[in-house]
């Protein structure tokens, strides 16, 4: 099983910055994908940004030029950099790693999720 866990969610001004990391761990796993998805209250979950493990970014219209999201293979962690943050990005953050472990099982985890509040 695959473990996934978040870290640096807060309360931020708008027009700041806050940073995200995720932690993937466990045994005998590939990962493929990582990405973060984020809900607001009364809303469904939505894709924020997703890398591929070669580095191929894709990120939702609502983000692009503000968010930048990156992993370290090595170390099975995904950041997401927010910048210019807009009290309509708050909302709770989850990271998601999809990939595969013993067998080529697929596998598509999720974290307990981080809260992002932007507001003055």
């Amino acid at each position: 099983q695959v473990q996934v866990a978040e870290s640096g969610g807060g309360l931020v001004q708008p027009g700041g910055s806050l940073s995200l990391s995720c932690t993937a761990s466990g045994s005998s796993f590939r990962l493929n994908a990582m990405g973060w998805y984020r809900q607001a209250p009364g809303k469904q979950r939505e894709l924020v940004a997703a890398i591929t493990a070669g580095g191929s970014a894709n990120y939702a219209d609502s983000v692009k030029g503000r968010f930048t999201i990156s992993r370290d293979n090595d170390k099975t962690m995904v950041y997401l950099q927010m910048n210019s943050l807009k009290p309509e990005d708050t909302a709770v953050y989850y990271c998601n790693a999809g990939g595969t472990i013993m067998l080529g099982r697929p596998f598509s985890s999720w974290g307990q999720g981080t809260q992002v509040t932007v507001s003055s």
